[in-house]
């Protein structure tokens, strides 16, 4: 991969070399003309010189080729040159035969044209005058031609030095470049020098300092990076902390009941201390499930994690079949109302799955016994919503914020539970662009939680 320096002269270099190329041709064909012109001047006042010598003698024409008619073309050059003087019926007046002449007599004025004379080329005009003999007119072309070693010197000469002045001129754009790029490109190499030599823990934002304007969004997008690393660090902390936190006490518990257990003698309180033993480590269990969903609910609002398009209807009716038999236990009536036959929406599968058995979990372990437990699914205003709704006693409007915190609980002293459902409730519905909340049933009594989600864009869609 080219260095941005190299890139950028390139593009520079490019029109540049398009302009200097242009720019040259047109100063060659401006100065091909002007060599052109002096040279025909040259031609034209030699043949006029000598058409102008031409004289009757004795009824015969006589041609006279004057010194200062071929003085016009001397030059340190040594240009050859050569003429002739014809007439109308190929009567030869002046100048060497076999000359391979241009067309002598052309319709209008005199006429330019280029030659070819012991392989070297000659640029010679035919200029005709018109003699005339008892009124009778008689034509006669004069023919003037000469090498072009001055007209390619004088060409030389205007050109060149514009083309080398331009080359110049692009050297030294391409030098300027080079030097500003480095220079402009210092404080981003400090930058660079700045993020490479931070410490692993070090999440503060950079500054943007002298930063050229065109830069600064970099530096605001590695802000924001940092930022939502910053972000991500902090929870993870709090995910360790919480955890140890929250292991430490049923760990405690456990080794102190293997300590007593190992202390007993009698096989009666022993069983009972291993009864014990396996409540607790079926609770340190888990918790320590709902702590690992809490991670993957917090970690589901990535772009890394996996989605798809999920039946609410179908999760949920796989939830209530699944607890159905703790429902019968406690003699709860758990039902499925909607209308709808499915109910798309986007998201991880294994996750929704667990918000569903967290709300209807909780739904039958706090209400009473011979209770109502009743999901609901529907549409509302384009989105999908699930309601659990109970009969049970219902959370304090002063607790309904709370319960969203993990390892807050709302519940009676003795009543099993991690204080963690609600908590990863919300973190899968907020990674799912969807709300949470919490009321009061229809009479005032019981619980509802309403879950709004998006439905699933290229369901809608296709939707009759």
């Amino acid at each position: 991969m080219l260095s941005l320096r190299v890139r950028l002269l390139m593009w520079l270099m490019l029109p540049l070399s398009l302009y200097i190329g242009a720019s040259a041709w047109l100063a060659y064909r401006s100065a091909r003309d002007t060599a052109e012109l002096v040279q025909d001047r040259a031609l034209l006042t030699s043949a006029q010189v000598i058409a102008g010598e031409l004289t009757w003698v004795d009824g015969a024409l006589r041609a006279t080729v004057p010194p200062s008619a071929l003085e016009l073309f001397a030059s340190p050059a040594r240009d050859r040159v050569f003429y002739q003087v014809i007439t109308e019926t190929g009567q030869l007046l002046a100048g060497p035969p076999g000359f391979p002449h241009p067309p002598l007599f052309p319709q209008t004025g005199p006429a330019y044209s280029n030659i070819t004379v012991d392989g070297e080329t000659l640029r010679a005009i035919s200029f005709v005058r018109t003699m005339y003999d008892s009124g009778k007119p008689h034509r006669v072309a004069v023919v003037v031609a000469e090498t072009m070693r001055a007209h390619d010197e004088m060409l030389a000469q205007l050109w060149e030095p514009s083309l080398h002045r331009q080359i110049a001129m692009a050297a030294l754009a391409a030098l300027l470049v080079l030097i500003g790029l480095t220079v402009e490109l210092h404080p981003l190499i400090r930058l660079k020098d700045e993020v490479a030599g931070r410490a692993p823990q070090e999440l503060v934002p950079i500054r943007a300092g002298q930063l050229q304007t065109e830069l600064r969004p970099i530096v605001d997008a590695i802000n924001l990076c940092i930022q939502r690393l910053s972000a991500q660090a902090q929870q993870q902390r709090r995910f360790v902390a919480d955890a140890a936190h929250q292991l430490r006490t049923p760990l405690t518990l456990l080794d102190t009941q293997l300590q007593f257990a190992a202390q007993l003698d009698d096989r009666a309180a022993l069983a009972d201390v291993l009864a014990a033993m396996q409540a607790s480590s079926r609770g340190l269990n888990d918790l320590t499930n709902k702590l690992l969903l809490l991670s993957q609910a917090e970690a589901a609002d990535t772009p890394a994690f996996s989605r798809s398009r999920i039946d609410l209807v179908g999760i949920a009716a796989g939830v209530l079949e699944e607890l159905v038999a703790l429902a019968q236990r406690r003699d709860i009536d758990l039902g499925l109302e909607t209308s709808e036959t499915h109910v798309w929406v986007t998201g991880n599968g294994e996750l929704f799955h667990a918000m569903v058995m967290n709300l209807v979990d909780n739904a039958i372990r706090y209400i009473h016994e011979g209770g109502r437990v009743t999901v609901a699914i529907d549409r509302q205003d384009g989105a999908a919503r699930l309601r659990v709704i109970d009969d049970g006693p219902g959370i304090q409007a002063e607790a309904r914020q709370r319960v969203f915190e993990r390892f807050y609980r709302n519940a009676p002293p003795g009543q099993p539970g991690t204080g963690l459902g609600l908590a990863i409730v919300k973190e899968i519905v907020a990674a799912s662009h969807g709300t949470v909340t919490l009321a009061p049933g229809d009479d005032g009594t019981g619980l509802v939680v309403s879950v709004t989600l998006p439905v699933d864009a290229d369901t809608e869609s296709n939707a009759p």
